[in-house]
């Protein structure tokens, strides 16, 4: 399904800010709310789409797949690529996605603070898979060194992410996540 020369491609960019020098969402001194980013607690934000079905399959997809980018977002603050939070919502290729981009971020010295935006739509549903596509807004979503400073400052972007998202008995988890190149959506 999938290889990790694949995934190191379409890692770079869009997740970038999780994997040093590969950098394509960025930095800025505050945040819109004015909060100086090193203060700020790592996040998910959700939009409250109308389409958004809060029970049966497609609530429940969109619920772990939310839970995934807490899980990568809190992971992040440090690179911890071992964070047990990450198989709580993820597996298989995109859980070994999560895990590289940290890897790479530990080697590089840098981790990611603030908030990432998420609002993903269905494509399709069944009762044991839900495939998803977003608009990923990562433009707070920033990255740092370990010396607690802006890492660089270029402008943040959105990008598309495609994942599906299986339920193996009561739990949901996505399997599968393609993050496509910075600016796509």
């Amino acid at each position: 399904m999938w290889n990790l020369e694949h995934m190191t491609r379409r890692w770079i960019l869009p997740v970038a800010t999780v994997v040093a020098n590969l950098c394509a969402i960025g930095c800025s001194g505050t945040s819109s709310d004015g909060t100086p980013p090193t203060k700020r607690e790592p996040s998910v934000s959700t939009s409250n789409s109308s389409s958004y079905i809060a029970h049966g399959p497609e609530g429940d997809a969109r619920a772990a797949y939310r839970a995934m980018w807490r899980d990568l977002a809190a992971a992040s603050t440090t690179s911890d690529a071992g964070s047990p939070l990450l198989d709580d919502h993820a597996t298989g290729g995109a859980l070994e996605l999560m895990k590289y981009g940290l890897k790479k971020a530990k080697a590089e010295k840098v981790v990611v603070k603030g908030t990432l935006h998420v609002n993903p739509e269905v494509v399709t549903a069944a009762a044991q898979q839900v495939k998803l596509r977003d608009c990923v807004d990562g433009t707070d979503w920033l990255q740092y060194g370990l010396d607690g400073k802006l890492k660089n400052d270029v402008p943040g972007s959105h990008f598309r992410a495609d994942a599906t998202v299986l339920r193996k008995g009561s739990v949901w988890k996505v399997s599968y996540l393609y993050m496509h190149d910075a600016g796509t959506c």
